[in-house]
């Protein structure tokens, strides 16, 4: 089952896609506490503000601050 491949024409300005937005959905931001890391434990993307570091596999790596589920909760109920 072979995916079907779409023709695509790279236009004037260079741009070959036009069903895909431009950009990274991790803007690059100009502070570095305002950048997003993904989380060692959940791997979801959180402003370094929500994240704490952790000793894991000896080594520290970014977690969620408190926890994942925690957090995960605490956002929930904002929306």
């Amino acid at each position: 089952m072979a995916k079907d491949s779409t023709k695509t024409t790279i236009d004037a300005d260079g741009l070959r896609y036009r069903s895909k937005a431009p950009g990274s959905p991790f803007a690059a931001t100009s502070s570095f506490g305002a950048a997003t890391m993904s989380c060692f434990l959940c791997g979801k993307h959180r402003p370094r503000a929500m994240l704490k570091s952790k000793k894991l596999l000896g080594k520290s790596q970014p977690v969620c601050a408190p926890s994942c589920k925690e957090l995960e909760e605490q956002l929930g109920s904002k929306s």
